[in-house]
């Protein structure tokens, strides 16, 4: 497989990009920076990038919103192509990290069962228990993953 003989760079975008710690809504293209590192991975010989968390999050990435919306404070889905397009006629492939055994407060699925409750749809989605309250006073408990509660399993 192509993954067996490549040279990986990783890159922490919400970190290597300067973005503020929380989602402040603000869409600015960060996530441009990038293409100015291609000299200095192409000279290490890199030919894959795997990028940490882009996707729409409430604060560090792993607590996602959107997994189909790249976070405003990176900039824009067209901002993230260009930046591929950019990383592939370098030869460079580009791999993105995400976690799917949980998510974030904000993400729309938590956000239907914190509304309906028991009538949510997405109810079964999440490890929720209607006869407890979380930490965040949402009158119900569910499991946050490795008891972090931002981020709900």
């Amino acid at each position: 497989m192509w993954y067996q003989d490549s040279v990986f760079y990783q890159i922490y975008p919400f970190g290597f990009c300067g973005a503020p710690n929380e989602n402040d809504g603000v869409q600015v293209n960060r996530i441009g920076k990038i293409v100015d590192w291609i000299p200095h991975m192409g000279k290490l010989g890199v030919n894959t990038l795997y990028l940490c968390p882009i996707f729409e999050s409430d604060a560090h990435g792993y607590d996602t919103r959107d997994y189909t919306k790249v976070d405003c404070r990176l900039g824009s889905n067209e901002d993230f192509a260009a930046v591929c397009t950019a990383l592939h006629n370098a030869g460079i492939r580009v791999v993105l990290d995400g976690d799917f055994n949980h998510v974030g407060r904000g993400f729309w699925a938590f956000r239907d069962v914190q509304e309906k409750r028991e009538e949510s749809p997405y109810r079964d989605w999440f490890h929720v228990d209607f006869h407890g309250n979380s930490s965040y006073n949402d009158g119900f408990a569910y499991e946050g993953w490795e008891g972090h509660y931002n981020l709900v399993k």
